[in-house]
């Protein structure tokens, strides 16, 4: 009898993927150009670069993983795809919490995939603030080839969750803006894991999409190396130099790559930090300054009926009523109840109680689009990011915070929990306005974000930015930043596609310059 065979080898790797475990001793390589990060920013520039023809190495700090690798377990997620087990701080009053991806495909494998293209009054402001000739029109190819590469989408209504039609139903019932998310999706499920690996491979993560098509061209990766600097001959970057990341975080065998081009795709907190260990400096005084995070805060709303956030897709909605008054969306975001119980100040068998209408809450989130900055400084080799939330923005989130708790109970909600500490629940509107008109100190602020940029900004003047339009370093030859380091200003939606269009933008114009880049 004639037996299947497997879809899948277990265990295997694709071709020219290589990990911690093939490099048995202190290794020297060679390529055409070499890509620190594998993430919105890297994977494009390599797969463009390596359909180009050119030998393109990509080093990535995490390991290489596999969509069956991802299960349903969270914590085992979270340790194995998140930096620091997505509990790092920016310091500060209140300290902000960011996450990270740590793994091949960055954070694009745990980011919810909202592909959104740069609003065209950011791209103006880029164009007066810092002099960049960057519009819609120019951007409008690389768009279009992302778009495709990452299969840019509206959600399957049967994709959608019940706690996003109570958003839109609040919103609706509001007369408030709200529009279906763009994804980067081929036909979600619905599992909602977006957050901890896309387990069906529906989400077209850097490491479904653009890692697979670098490869397919020759394109080699090395996982679960760290890069600790760049070499340099003079002002011009000649490779980097690394080690293997042992299993428990020890230092491995030695890795040296030489190259004709240095592609750092760090994002914005790691960047910074791998060009202050290579010695790089820039006359702006700006690496590492400019930090943007677009500061995040939820709240927890319990309805009388079943809401089982936890189907359905990851932000099927987002409201832009308010976009154009610094706030950039309310959105409708589950997390497993693991996590979610991890931020309530409740202990014990209150806390159980409170877990016992799990199924019954929604949480939603804004985002708020930042005033101030903060900047990244390098602490014996590792960054360390600094960030104070301006009383501006914590005045309009706290707003927002009235209007987020209005529409919610607008579609039906009964109870809320709100983001500070030692809040009391609300349970109506009126009780929102009146609560949330009052001063809150900043330090009792639960905030959280996961966009984080502008640490080695683009700009026309070297003495005032630290790259120039095509994320080329000022006065620094064959070094090229490409992740949201390079964003002069906040942009008020998800950045990755914006990433991607400007790494790809970068990319092409590494190839219509290759005697000068790759020579």
């Amino acid at each position: 009898m004639a037996v299947g065979r497997p879809a899948l080898h277990e265990g295997a790797r694709p071709d020219n993927v290589f990990t911690r475990h093939d490099l048995r001793g202190d290794t020297v390589l060679d390529c055409d150009v070499v890509v620190v990060g594998s993430g919105a920013g890297g994977s494009p520039v390599a797969a463009e670069l390596a359909e180009a023809g050119f030998d393109t190495l990509v080093v990535e700090e995490g390991s290489y993983y596999q969509t069956r690798d991802f299960t349903a377990d969270t914590s085992a997620m979270v340790r194995q795809l998140y930096r620091d087990g997505g509990a790092t701080i920016a310091i500060g009053n209140p300290p902000v919490m960011f996450q990270e991806g740590r793994a091949v495909g960055g954070s694009t494998v745990i980011n919810g995939g909202m592909s959104w293209r740069t609003p065209e009054d950011i791209l103006a402001r880029w164009r007066t603030e810092a002099g960049l000739d960057i519009t819609t029109t120019s951007l409008e190819p690389y768009f279009e080839r992302v778009e495709k590469r990452i299969h840019v989408a509206p959600m399957d209504d049967d994709a959608i969750g019940k706690d996003n039609w109570l958003l839109k139903k609040g919103a609706d019932a509001k007369g408030w803006k709200i529009i279906g998310n763009l994804r980067n999706q081929a036909h979600c499920v619905g599992s909602n894991r977006c957050a901890f690996g896309c387990p069906t491979g529906a989400k077209q993560s850097a490491l479904v999409s653009y890692i697979p098509r670098a490869l397919h061209f020759g394109a080699r990766v090395y996982a679960d190396v760290r890069i600790d600097r760049i070499t340099f001959h003079g002002k011009r970057a000649t490779g980097v130099i690394g080690h293997v990341r042992n299993a428990d975080g020890s230092r491995g065998y030695n890795v040296v790559i030489r190259a004709k081009l240095v592609v750092a795709a760090c994002g914005a907190i790691h960047t910074p930090a791998l060009l202050s260990r290579s010695g790089v400096r820039s006359r702006s005084g700006q690496l590492g300054g400019n930090l943007s995070l677009h500061p995040n805060v939820k709240v927890v709303a319990i309805f009388d009926e079943d809401v089982t956030g936890w189907k359905g897709a990851h932000q099927a909605f987002q409201v832009r009523e308010f976009a154009d008054e610094g706030l950039g969306c309310f959105a409708a975001v589950n997390l497993p109840p693991s996590v979610l119980a991890m931020s309530f100040p409740q202990r014990g068998r209150q806390l159980g109680a409170l877990m016992q209408q799990y199924n019954q809450m929604v949480l939603a989130g804004l985002l708020c689009e930042d005033t101030t900055t903060g900047h990244v400084r390098t602490i014996n080799g590792h960054p360390q990011a600094f960030y104070q939330l301006a009383k501006h923005d914590a005045a309009n989130m706290q707003r927002g915070l009235v209007l987020l708790s209005e529409l919610l109970f607008a579609a039906g909600a009964k109870r809320i929990l709100l983001p500070f500490h030692h809040a009391q629940e609300l349970a109506s509107a009126d009780q929102a306005r009146r609560l949330l008109g009052q001063p809150i100190p900043t330090s009792d602020w639960e905030v959280v974000t996961v966009h984080m940029m502008g640490t080695a900004r683009m700009g026309s003047d070297r003495t005032a930015a630290v790259t120039d339009a095509y994320g080329f370093m000022h006065d620094v030859d064959r070094l090229l930043v490409a992740d949201a380091s390079l964003f002069p200003t906040p942009i008020r939606v998800n950045p990755m596609e914006t990433i991607m269009a400007l790494a790809t933008r970068s990319a092409a114009y590494v190839i219509d310059n290759a005697r000068r880049f790759l020579s």
